[in-house]
């Protein structure tokens, strides 16, 4: 019983060790894709950042394209449970999207690489799913920031809120998109304090309007 019992022990370390490398593959690679890009970063990269083998990442992950969607996904977990959090503690939907702003900018590197952009680009099956469940997450989310709003008489209470979740989500991916918004003409992060001013001027009240000043003075 007692050689069995320290098989178990033994084994839950080991995947537990293997499971803390696999997340720390997982965090390296991002780092590197939001500085280099999801094309350009090799897996020879990769390992000479962590100081391992190829061999072993090859362990957890069989090629360069099941790496970039486990990372994707990964990306995607992270942002949704810091969003998930800051909308606990925000004191109000307004401040709410400005505080997910900062998060954003800082969990994506002020996005100088346009991970979507390039993740669309280069691997299209993997954004394709990427998006809708970014579609559903923020739909969801924001169509509750928006009923909080209309309750606390920041935003109107005629507003059709599943349109204008449909719209912000179309808008804050849109303004990612390189084509229309070249980053040699629009700084990432103007773009979009210049986009949250623009959705939230067109709904807000004018209490709404008076916290939304507020954030616009700061950010300038």
């Amino acid at each position: 019983m007692e050689t069995v019992c320290v098989l178990i022990v033994s084994w839950l370390y080991l995947h537990s060790k293997k499971n803390s490398l696999k997340e720390l593959i997982l965090e390296k690679t991002r780092e590197l894709f939001l500085t280099i890009g999801f094309k350009s970063v090799t897996m020879d990269q990769i390992a000479n950042a962590m100081g391992i083998s190829k061999k072993t990442i090859y362990n957890f992950f069989q090629n360069k394209t099941e790496l970039v969607k486990s990372v994707a996904n990964y990306m995607f977990k992270s942002i949704s449970e810091g969003v998930t959090e800051i909308k606990k503690s925000s004191e109000d939907p307004i401040s709410e999207i400005y505080e997910i702003n900062l998060f954003l900018i800082k969990y994506l590197k002020n996005e100088s690489v346009s991970p979507l952009y390039q993740l669309e680009k280069y691997y299209p099956v993997i954004h394709k799913d990427i998006n809708k469940k970014q579609f559903d997450f923020i739909t969801k989310t924001n169509s509750k920031s928006l009923e909080n709003g209309i309750k606390l008489d920041l935003f109107r209470k005629d507003i059709k809120i599943d349109f204008i979740s449909r719209l912000y989500f179309k808008g804050i991916i849109g303004i990612r998109d390189l084509d229309t918004f070249p980053s040699k003409l629009y700084d990432p992060v103007s773009l979009k304090n210049d986009f949250i001013e623009y959705h939230l001027r067109a709904i807000v009240t004018e209490k709404g309007l008076k916290k939304l000043n507020h954030f616009i003075k700061k950010n300038k």
